[in-house]
């Protein structure tokens, strides 16, 4: 028999197999998970998710500052397009994996005027259902079981997850002082072995809103090209800035196509979260491996859905920088109404969060978790405990810029109101 398998012959030495003689002893039939599942821990909002939820079954009304969910609509052109795109019976076919022709060009178009970055449209971007998407799909295409990933900590989970997923190992660094960080990688590069084979960074970072400058990616090339580093940016929150900063590109830095790539969305400026519309821009190698995997997953975005992005990008850049300006507004409400209760806040730069230390005594009497559960159920003001990023998340909360101005500003009341009156009754401050 040929040592070669070939899955289109049916296998002819198999023996043949009789049918019992006696019925089998009934026992619980059981799933097993792969061990890549098996190594997920528990979903770490379940908890407050599942209390938000059943408050709102009863009536109360929950301010939630928990998911980085847009509440803002799309232009108005831009749903038009949608609507139009949809009526046309060619749009409902299966389209490429990768994404329209023209959709790329867009994307190019946009790297070329607000980064001065030149991608090929054919070889260097790729379309992906969200950015989420896309990154696990690029971790499946770049790591196996002994490789090893140096992520941001503390990390959004699919940084964590998608790697972990993908069978592959993580180094967690500290990402509030860059210049840190990149000496962290430096460090592990030299001490690990075998060494890391993907560095992980996201700027402005999720969930602490941790920004830096265009010379922190030229350290970073410099590194990878040293190294051996693949480089993955996740640059979800490009468009949404403050104060005249502006987060750079990763793909601007010189020789960064030559190790990386990075991914951009739709989701936050274009307030397109539901759409699912991402993209990876850069190497060439690493963007075919994108597309090998997406090619055995998925048949692509809907295409009429392309077509509307096509408009977003092309006609309301201006709309981007004024959902900018609202959110802006609505940081300024948060940062100074939590300072007005003596919270220790810092105020972001970019990003739709608010990323703030939980006050004494509860942080020294309570996990984040059970205090961010407190402000749900006493308070009706949901948030995301920082522990559900990471151990280096502990202590802190991270808190969106979704709702309104007033919204945010009653929100504020809750949680002074909900905090006054333990502090008032000290014995239920660590309960």
């Amino acid at each position: 028999m040929s040592d070669h398998f070939d899955p289109d012959l049916p296998n002819i030495d198999a023996p043949a197999i009789g049918s019992p003689t006696t019925d089998p002893v009934p026992e619980p039939f059981e799933v097993k998970f792969a061990s890549r599942v098996d190594r997920l821990p528990p979903y770490m909002f379940g908890r407050i998710n599942n209390s938000l939820y059943q408050k709102r079954r009863a009536g109360d009304d929950v301010i939630d500052l928990g998911m980085g969910n847009p509440s803002d609509p799309p232009d108005p052109v831009v749903i038009q397009k949608l609507t139009d795109a949809a009526a046309d019976v060619s749009n409902h076919g299966y389209s490429k994996s990768n994404g329209i022709t023209n959709l790329r060009r867009e994307v190019a178009n946009k790297y070329q005027r607000k980064y001065d970055v030149q991608l090929d449209p054919e070889s260097e971007i790729i379309s992906c259902l969200g950015s989420k998407e896309g990154f696990s799909h690029m971790c499946l295409a770049l790591m196996g079981p002994g490789d090893t990933a140096i992520i941001p900590s503390p990390y959004f989970p699919v940084h964590m997850y998608g790697v972990i997923l993908a069978s592959g190992n993580v180094v967690a660094l500290d990402v509030a002082d860059p210049d840190k960080f990149l000496s962290n990688v430096a460090y592990t590069c030299e001490n690990l072995t075998p060494r890391p084979k993907v560095l992980i960074v996201n700027y402005p970072h999720n969930p602490s809103s941790a920004v830096v400058e265009p010379d922190f990616f030229i350290e970073v090339v410099r590194l990878a090209k040293k190294y051996g580093l693949l480089v993955i940016h996740d640059f979800a929150y490009a468009d949404v800035a403050f104060d005249g900063y502006m987060p750079p590109s990763f793909l601007s830095a010189p020789g960064a196509k030559d190790v990386g790539v990075e991914f951009t969305t739709m989701s936050k400026g274009y307030n397109m979260a539901g759409w699912r519309v991402g993209f990876c821009a850069g190497n060439s190698e690493m963007v075919r491996g994108l597309g090998t995997v997406k090619g055995y997953y998925d048949y692509g975005m809907f295409q009429a859905i392309q077509i509307a992005a096509i408009v977003a990008l092309r006609d309301t850049e201006d709309n981007v920088l004024q959902q900018s300006e609202i959110y802006q507004g609505r940081r300024d409400v948060l940062v100074s109404g939590l300072k007005r209760l003596g919270w220790n806040v810092q105020t972001p730069k970019a990003g739709m969060f608010v990323w703030a230390q939980v006050p004494e005594p509860w942080r020294s009497s309570m996990s984040t978790m059970d205090f961010a559960m407190k402000l749900l159920e006493e308070g009706n003001v949901a948030v995301s405990p920082g522990s559900g990023f990471g151990a280096a998340g502990e202590g802190y909360l991270r808190m969106s810029l979704v709702e309104n101005e007033h919204r945010l500003r009653q929100a504020v009341r809750q949680i002074g109101k909900c905090l006054s009156s333990s502090k008032a009754n000290p014995e239920t401050a660590g309960t």
